[in-house]
Formats: C-alpha cells, sequence, structure tokens
C-alpha cells in the first residue's frame, strides 16, 4: 500500500504531479487557520506531512502520528515547528530555502518605495475626491537616494534586498551574526550593533529568522530610538515586532511609518488598530506570492516529502533534522 500524506492545505494539482501514483494524498480544507481539525483523525496513520507555516507541528500533534517519517514545509521559515521533538522522533525535516529569495526581496523594494513616496495615502485620497489641485507641499515623501537603509539579517533575502537598494543610491547600514565580508566589499555595507542600526536608518527593513532570540526585538525602546521620520518595514516574521509598541509609535509619532507583509496576530484582524493609520502599510504576507515562485516551493517540498518517504537523505534538510 501506499504511504500516507496528510498535505493540510489545497494547492494546485500542476504542482503536485511529482506525488501521483506514489503515495495515498488526503488534503486539508480550504481557507483554515493552523493544522486543520478535518485531518486529525488521519493522523495514526500519515507516514508524511506536507504542510505551510501557518501549520503549528509540535509533541503534541506528533504523538498523534506515530508512523510520521517525514515533515515537509512548504517555507523557508519552520518557526512553526517543533524541530527537538522531531528530532526525538527520528523525523525529517524539510523547508524551501533559496527560491523565495528575489521575489520577497522584490517585495521588500515594493513595500519601501510605496511607504517611502506615501502612494496608499496619495492614491486613497484621489480615488476619494480629495486630490483638487497640484500641490506643491501634498503628499511629500522621502529620497532614497542618498537615504540609510538598516538591515536587520542580512542572510540571503537581507543581501538581495541590500544589492537593490543600493541601486537606487541608499547607504547600506546592517546587523547581522555574522559578518558579510563579500557584501561589504560588493556593495559597501557597514556592519554596525542594532542600537547604531536604529538611530541611524532612515528606513529599517527586517530580513532575521524568529527565533528567541529575536521574537520581541523591535519593541518600544527599539522604535523609540528610530528617526522621527523614519520606516520599518518587516517581511521577516510578525512577532519580530512588538504589536502594543508599533501601534503607540504611530499613535504618538515616534516614527515616520511602517510597511508590514507579516503582522502578529496573521491575519490581522479587520479591526485592528494598525489598519487606523493611514503612514502603516499592510499587506496578507506575499513576500513570495508570484507564479513561479510558489509553484517552485511546491516542487521542493515534495521532493523533501519523497525523499522522507523512501529514506534517502532530504535534499532540502533542516540543519540537524536529516536523520
Amino acid at each position: 500500500m501506499l504511504p500516507l500524506v496528510l498535505l493540510t492545505h489545497p494547492l494546485p494539482a500542476e504542482w503536485l504531479q511529482s506525488l501521483e501514483g506514489r503515495v495515498r494524498l488526503i488534503v486539508g480544507p480550504e481557507g483554515t487557520t493552523g493544522f486543520p481539525e478535518a485531518l486529525l483523525k488521519d493522523l495514526p496513520e500519515a507516514e508524511g506531512l506536507l504542510t505551510l507555516l501557518i501549520d503549528r507541528v509540535d509533541g503534541a500533534l506528533l504523538e498523534r502520528a506515530p508512523r510520521l517519517r517525514v515533515v515537509s514545509n512548504m517555507a523557508v521559515g519552520v518557526d512553526n515547528i517543533d524541530l527537538r521533538a522531531c528530532q526525538e522522533r527520528g523525523i525529517a525535516v524539510g523547508n524551501t530555502p533559496g527560491v523565495l529569495t528575489e521575489a520577497t526581496a522584490d517585495l521588500t523594494l515594493a513595500l519601501i518605495l510605496s511607504a517611502a513616496r506615501r502612494l496608499p495615502e496619495a492614491a486613497a485620497d484621489a480615488r476619494a475626491g480629495r486630490w483638487k489641485t497640484w500641490s506643491p507641499t501634498g503628499w511629500l515623501g522621502m529620497d532614497l537616494n542618498g537615504a540609510t537603509l538598516g538591515i536587520v539579517g542580512m542572510g540571503k533575502i537581507g543581501q538581495a534586498v541590500a544589492r537593490r537598494a543600493a541601486a537606487f543610491g541608499m547607504r547600506l547600514l546592517y546587523t547581522s551574526p555574522h559578518a558579510r565580508p563579500e557584501v561589504e566589499e560588493a556593495l559597501g555595507a557597514q556592519r554596525v550593533p542594532l542600537e547604531q542600526l536604529l538611530e541611524a536608518s532612515d528606513v529599517v527593513s527586517l530580513h532575521c529568522p524568529l527565533t528567541p532570540q529575536t521574537r520581541g526585538l523591535i519593541n518600544e525602546a527599539a522604535l523609540r530610538r528610530m528617526k522621527p521620520r523614519a520606516l520599518l518595514v518587516n517581511v521577516a516574521r510578525g512577532p519580530v515586532v512588538v504589536t502594543e509598541a508599533l501601534v503607540r509609535a504611530l499613535q504618538e509619532g515616534w516614527i515616520g511609518g511602517a510597511a508590514l507583509d507579516v503582522t502578529d496576530p496573521e491575519p490581522l484582524p479587520p479591526d485592528h488598530p494598525l489598519y487606523q493609520f493611514p503612514n502603516c502599510l499592510i499587506a496578507p504576507h506575499i513576500g513570495s506570492a508570484t507564479w513561479g515562485t510558489r509553484r517552485r516551493m511546491a516542487e521542493m517540498a515534495c521532493a523533501n516529502l519523497l525523499a522522507g518517504l523512501e529514506g534517502r537523505p532530504l535534499p532540502y534538510a533542516v540543519q540537524g533534522t536529516n536523520l
């Protein structure tokens, strides 16, 4: 009998072609947040899970899946998975690194440009009839040429953002656990402590993984260090920013604005205070949302899944979990 695989949320059939005839696939319902309750009854027989970043895979879930051999996460981040619990049970874990770098970097620049030039505010005013005439002081925004971009987390995505920002003539600062001499040499980026980056940057862009060290990294103290007209951009994970502190920062004018592709909580309820600020641009976690990127992510996730089921090393294994 073919191994049973649970796919937590529907994906286009053409993205899953490699699984045809090789697994028994049960797919969760559309539109659920978190691991679907409808699939819980199938966990005892499941040998593989194909999950999204919104699915929490913890010890309690794993206890219900004694035959599980592989968890394949269709995402780069794996903060939704208890890696230690998987390792203790001999369950391999895979993710989809690298493939979404360029798409996410593109979205980051789109957010920076939109926030810096106040495009959402200006477009809303035009649509609402508040555009009466050309105004020399209307909708004034930030010049990116000559502005300082502070990148928090200089991994692959951070580096891709740095390359794009350099083309706009931005000065680059970054903070990262590891020095990136290649970026410093090629783009003139300077590695500085977080406090200095916050104080000196016109735009602060977050690209760090969510870890115990980065959870709540951008708190009230951090926001108060930023320039009064500085912009905060988050395409990392929502909990890197303390949401209540950001609301207060926008209410009291500590910073100039924010552009968020990720939030905490996520999705952000439609009545959340952040939506009331015209200088806060919120996107529904679309950093990797291009047809090509999402299809490639699914194909990588399928490759990880099949390798785990067949007892082979995962081609895109999370470090330390390829058992």
